[in-house]
């Protein structure tokens, strides 16, 4: 690998745009937007993951607990759903959602009352502790993601988002 001249434009670039630079001389002819995009999102999600998984664990959870109080929460009072709801909207297996329950419930997190509708299945439902818990993670935890954003100004937040959402859907009909 050659070396640069510290202070050049190419010292200025980031790990992928380097990446993408060794392409372009090795591959001319393959196209290399797709990882301008993706792998810095990838690279960003890896970045921000500590931080965040920090702050949930400073209320006592991994983050696939914190997926299951905050999906209650803002499901709005009662703050009950049934458990299919609920992994449907984490997009996880039963198997998966019956582990995480468990761990709530004994932490006091949530609670399985008996349904009035339907005698199959237990809804879950966060307790009064539960609902602080998973209020008080969620603030940390978009304040955590604010400081993140704070070298983008209010414009470029608002466009980044809008393209994200864009590139999100045509993935969805994809």
């Amino acid at each position: 690998m050659s070396r640069q001249n510290p202070g050049s434009p190419a010292d200025r670039q980031d790990h992928v745009e380097r990446r993408r630079a060794q392409w372009r001389a090795e591959l001319p002819d393959v196209d290399t937007r797709g990882m301008a995009i993706l792998g810095r999102a990838r690279w960003i999600t890896l970045k921000v993951r500590p931080a965040i998984e920090a702050v949930f664990a400073r209320h006592d959870l991994d983050t696939g607990e914190f997926d299951v109080l905050s999906t209650l929460l803002r499901s709005g009072p009662p703050y009950r759903l049934r458990p299919t709801e609920l992994f449907t909207q984490l997009m996880i297996s039963s198997g998966g959602l019956t582990n995480r329950l468990m761990r709530l419930e004994r932490a006091g997190l949530i609670e399985r009352p008996a349904s009035d509708s339907d005698g199959r299945s237990l809804p879950v439902q966060l307790t009064a502790l539960g609902r602080e818990t998973a209020e008080a993670a969620f603030r940390e935890d978009m304040a955590v993601e604010a400081g993140l954003l704070k070298g983008l100004d209010e414009a470029e937040l608002t466009e980044l988002a809008r393209l994200l959402a864009k590139l999100a859907e045509t993935m969805d009909r994809a």
